[in-house]
């Protein structure tokens, strides 16, 4: 037979029927129909004869392990490019549990209990579950089998075309330090979507300044972690790291070098407008050099390019082409007081090993104090979460006592006792309000019920701002970035509602998540809502996700007074007793 157009090749049959024996493993069909789909899928990829003769001939059935239905699936995929019964039977299965069974050792029967137990069906999911310690009490897993499974994602993830920021800024530091270290180098810096903050990059681009371009492009493509040269000249290299990011070189003379690391720096849609501007004001820029005329204008540095233009000096987190040089040609923000990591006077949004963290309180509060914060307020999940330990009535009441005792032993560090209550699907909060009563924050956060549409999803969420216990609203739209898209919200009603009721809004600093996305953060605080940059810390190293939190931030132009754990410890304080 002449297959149409729409027809399957034979290695996509194979394909198609080995994902439909795991979609009926997964979802417990009859072990024989399993056997019987894997069976088939095996014998056609033996197969040495031709499958549209054999199709032509009927003689499919002649074919160890294929019976008369898949014979006739087998045809309807050859000749149509489907089966109504097993498109019917995929539909069954989300389409990210097949994803997470590229993961070395993680099985169809991993997948099915991940994603019964814990509702986990793509593999930033997953290896978000791994990090929140989820997998550990499930049947058949364990401390081992997760972090096995951890190494698993990252060696899936390895050739992925963009990454999180968080999981290249070693990369890149590593590479930026090698070419410094360069006896001919007079400067370099990261540009790219890397120096903007962006939440995730597919390359790591550097600038550096040289008298002597072809010694540093020859060090650089042979540096440590470098495991593929994709092509080397006189002034660019770019190569293919073990980790599998791709990390481009360019050198220039010192002249040149505020110009290309400007250039290289972007956003595109930044670079357009700026050049349209010059253009306006009688200049001409490029990569290279900044001209007027004949003239070429020299500039030690890019504060110096955008002065000689008349604008305020753009910090690069800003441009992104979003009216940044409009408000630069007016005198700018206040963009010089763009909020820094060492602005954060403590931290909100803490679990600990009470639900599914994995530090203790105390471990939590020491690494605090080591960091120099004033503050911890931790926050584990409340009792609807029952898959990652929810605190009943009882154990919040327990965990409130420690916390006493921990501040003894920590002088100077003040506890603040709060939870992460699950709004409930009618909007409501996790425990009676006697007990909420009795803490010092509450952060309200969805993690279930995510399939509503737009109005159902705004109108939860703002039945919980407006309780009169809740604090902050944490993680608003749910995203997991590279993985999951937020639940469908309506963001400026919820921020309208927030500003109302005087409710903080989290940005939630764990780099899966940096939600509120930067781009709502202007509209929130100029409707005069707060901001907590969160980092919803599973464990010690979690802490320090408030960095990636703050580059976030910048990205949206806050200043420390936009943002409540980088005021002063009294007026926190302060905030939180008017909120009671």
């Amino acid at each position: 037979m002449n297959a149409s157009s729409r027809g399957l090749d034979l290695d996509r049959i194979v394909a198609v029927l080995g994902e439909a024996s795991v979609a009926l493993e997964i979802l417990g069909e009859n072990p024989f129909k399993v056997r019987a789909y894997a069976g088939a899928a095996r014998a056609l990829d033996a197969l040495d004869a031709d499958l549209d003769t054999l199709i032509a001939e009927k003689r499919l059935t002649d074919i160890k392990g294929i019976g008369k239905g898949l014979a006739e699936k087998i045809v309807d995929l050859r000749r149509d490019g489907a089966d109504p019964e097993i498109d019917l039977l995929m539909r069954r299965v989300p389409s990210g549990i097949f994803e997470m069974l590229a993961i070395p050792g993680f099985g169809p029967k991993k997948a099915k209990a991940v994603w019964e137990k814990l509702g986990v069906t793509t593999v930033g999911e997953l290896e978000y579950a791994c990090n929140e310690n989820r997998l550990i009490e499930l049947p058949g897993f364990g401390e081992k089998t997760q972090e096995k499974i951890l190494v698993g994602i990252r060696a899936l993830a390895r050739y992925a075309g963009r990454r999180l920021r968080a999981r290249a800024a070693d990369e890149a530091a590593r590479l930026l330090a090698f070419v410094e270290s360069h006896p001919s180098v007079v400067r370099a810096a990261v540009a790219g979507s890397f120096r903007r903050g962006l939440e995730t990059v597919k390359d790591i681009d550097l600038v550096a300044s040289s008298a002597d371009p072809t010694a540093v492009m020859a060090a650089f493509v042979k540096a440590d972690g470098v495991e593929e040269v994709i092509g080397a000249g006189s002034t660019k290299a770019s190569v293919r790291l073990a980790s599998g990011l791709q990390a481009d070189l360019r050198v220039v003379g010192d002249d040149e070098f505020p110009h290309t690391l400007h250039h290289f720096t972007g956003s595109k849609a930044h670079n357009i407008e700026l050049r349209s501007y010059a253009k306006k004001k009688g200049f001409a820029l490029n990569e290279y050099a900044l001209t007027r005329g004949d003239e070429t204008i020299r500039v030690a540095d890019e504060r110096e390019l955008y002065a000689t233009l008349g604008l305020a000096y753009i910090p690069p987190e800003l441009r992104e082409g979003h009216g940044e040089i409009a408000v630069a040609a007016r005198g700018g923000r206040p963009w010089s007081d763009l909020i820094a990591p060492a602005d954060i006077t403590g931290i909100f949004h803490c679990h600990t090993v009470a639900s599914d963290g994995k530090n203790t309180l105390e471990e939590m509060a020491a690494a605090c104090r080591d960091r120099g914060w004033a503050y911890l307020g931790v926050s584990d999940h409340s009792r609807a979460a029952s898959y990652a330990g929810g605190l009943s009535i009882d154990e919040l009441a327990r965990q409130g006592e420690e916390a006493d005792r921990v501040m003894e032993r920590f002088p100077g560090l003040t506890i603040y006792k709060g939870i992460e209550s699950d709004i409930l699907p009618d909007g409501s909060l996790d425990y009676p309000d006697d007990v909420l009563d009795k803490l010092d924050f509450v952060i309200a956060s969805v993690h279930s019920g995510f399939v509503a549409d737009e109005k159902k999803m705004t109108d939860r969420i703002v039945t919980a701002v407006k309780n009169p216990f809740t604090t902050m609203l944490g993680h608003l739209t749910g995203r997991l970035l590279l993985t999951r898209e937020g639940y469908p919200v309506n963001v400026p009603k919820i921020i309208e509602a927030c500003a109302e009721h005087r409710v903080a809004i989290e940005l939630n600093a764990n780099p899966h998540r940096l939600d509120l996305d930067w781009r709502h953060l202007r509209a929130a605080v100029d409707a005069g809502v707060v901001i907590a940059v969160n980092p919803d810390a599973h464990r010690i190293a979690g802490l320090d996700h408030v960095a990636e939190g703050v580059m976030a931030a910048r990205k949206g132009g806050l200043a420390p007074r936009h943002v409540l754990n980088a005021w002063a410890p009294a007026a926190v304080a302060q905030w939180l007793k008017g909120k009671r």
